[in-house]
C-alpha cells in the first residue's frame, strides 16, 4: 500500500474511533435518560486516576542514585503542583512544567 494511502487509512480509522467514542454513550443511554450512578462516579474519579497514572509513568525511570539525583523532576513536579494550586488550570500547569523540565534537562543539569 502506498505511503499516502496508508496515512489516509490511519487518519480515517482514528477519526471513526473518535466519533464512535462520542456516539457510543448516546446509543447506550439515549437522550434524556438518567445516567446511572456508577457512570457518574467514574466520570468523577477517572480524570484523577488518569493523572495519577501519568505521574507514575513519567517518574518510573527516575534514578535517585545517579546525578542529577532527580532534581529536574522534583523541581518540575513542584512547579506544576504550585501552578495548579495557584491558577487551577491543568493545561497551563502541564505546559509550564514541561517547558521548565525540558529547559532544566537540556541546559542546566
Amino acid at each position: 500500500m502506498p505511503l499516502n494511502s496508508h496515512a489516509l487509512l490511519v487518519i480515517l480509522v482514528m477519526g471513526l474511533m473518535t466519533l464512535g467514542t462520542r456516539i457510543l454513550p448516546v446509543l447506550i443511554f439515549g437522550r434524556g435518560k438518567e445516567v446511572p450512578d456508577y457512570i457518574m462516579y467514574l466520570g468523577r474519579v477517572v480524570p484523577y486516576t488518569a493523572m495519577g497514572l501519568l505521574i507514575v509513568y513519567c517518574l518510573k525511570d527516575v534514578s535517585l542514585g545517579e546525578a542529577p539525583h532527580a532534581l529536574p523532576e522534583i523541581i518540575a513536579l513542584a512547579v506544576v503542583s504550585g501552578t495548579y494550586l495557584w491558577k487551577r488550570n491543568s493545561i497551563l500547569s502541564v505546559v509550564i512544567g514541561t517547558v521548565l523540565y525540558m529547559f532544566l534537562v537540556q541546559s542546566v543539569f
